[in-house]
């Protein structure tokens, strides 16, 4: 049973986010297309998939296509019943609910005033009222969730869950705009931040560039205040010390430098995924570490 995801760019397509890591983060097995969301090919993309027509969309084993993040949640909850997605305490589940529900149709300040761009955190961004307003009310779910449900982990209900999918986003923008939040709030954020998959998703997203860079600003910049990665180039040639890519097991032909050693991938993309932060993909660090 093998899911087919069509999304969009990842540095900036939030909604793509979350579908990625209901699968990636339950460990359902699937395949990623990208579409061309500012090529201007997402029609054409999406094509096959009508009546579909944003991303993200989620093509099922046996031919259905879903469309919305809501609507695919629930229907992988149906067919994965055990996989973890939503809490298993009934209490917790219906607030998780409640508050997915909430995020999904909710927070129109935020979402208009802080579109999604991981590629970096804006410096001095102006909070209005109304974002202000979106944040405290989003402080007042995180802290409800944390106090009732919270304890045994970091996220919102102790485990990871779809509320944490949802809300991810959501971390997202508020590390990007360096909005002003509680510690504890600030903790979340950086649990978000902080996270293999969320690091790997960001990562693969700097794969590509764009110019121009879609939400610009008339801000300063700095960089990204997740973990700091490990330092990475590449280089033209080897020899590396694999012989085989980390990630399919092929041959290697394209190479990257990190801590005076070559390591080989089977093309531009591993690699360059890899450079961007070598410690999030753990088929890496097994290379790296040995």
């Amino acid at each position: 049973m093998t899911y087919d995801l069509y999304i969009g760019d990842r540095t900036f397509s939030s909604w793509s986010l979350r579908g990625w890591l209901m699968l990636k983060a339950f460990k359902l097995p699937h395949r990623t297309h990208l579409v061309g969301l500012y090529s201007g090919t997402m029609r054409e993309d999406l094509a096959d998939m009508a009546p579909a027509r944003l991303v993200p969309v989620l093509k099922m084993p046996q031919g259905d296509v879903v469309q919305d993040t809501l609507a695919m949640a629930e229907t992988l909850h149906e067919q994965h019943p055990d996989a973890g997605l939503w809490p298993i305490d009934p209490s917790a589940r219906v607030f998780a609910r409640w508050i997915v529900a909430e995020m999904h149709a909710g927070f129109g300040a935020l979402r208009d005033a802080c579109p999604m761009d991981l590629s970096h955190s804006w410096v001095d961004f102006p909070v209005s009222d109304a974002v202000q307003a979106d944040i405290s009310r989003i402080e007042t779910l995180w802290s409800e969730a944390r106090s009732k449900f919270g304890s045994g982990g970091p996220w919102l209900f102790g485990s990871y869950s779809l509320a944490d999918v949802f809300y991810a986003p959501v971390a997202a923008r508020i590390a990007g705009y360096d909005l002003p939040v509680s510690a504890a709030a600030q903790a979340y954020v950086s649990a978000h931040l902080a996270d293999p998959l969320f690091r790997q998703w960001r990562a693969m997203g700097a794969t590509r560039s764009y110019d121009p860079h879609p939400y610009q600003q008339a801000l300063k910049t700095r960089d990204w205040p997740g973990p700091a990665p490990l330092t990475a180039r590449a280089v033209e040639r080897g020899p590396s010390v694999n012989a085989a890519c980390p990630y399919s097991g092929k041959p290697v032909t394209h190479f990257m430098e990190c801590g005076g050693v070559i390591y080989g991938f089977c093309n531009a993309f591993c690699r360059d995924k890899t450079i961007n932060d070598p410690a999030a993909w753990q088929d890496f660090m097994d290379v790296y570490q040995s």
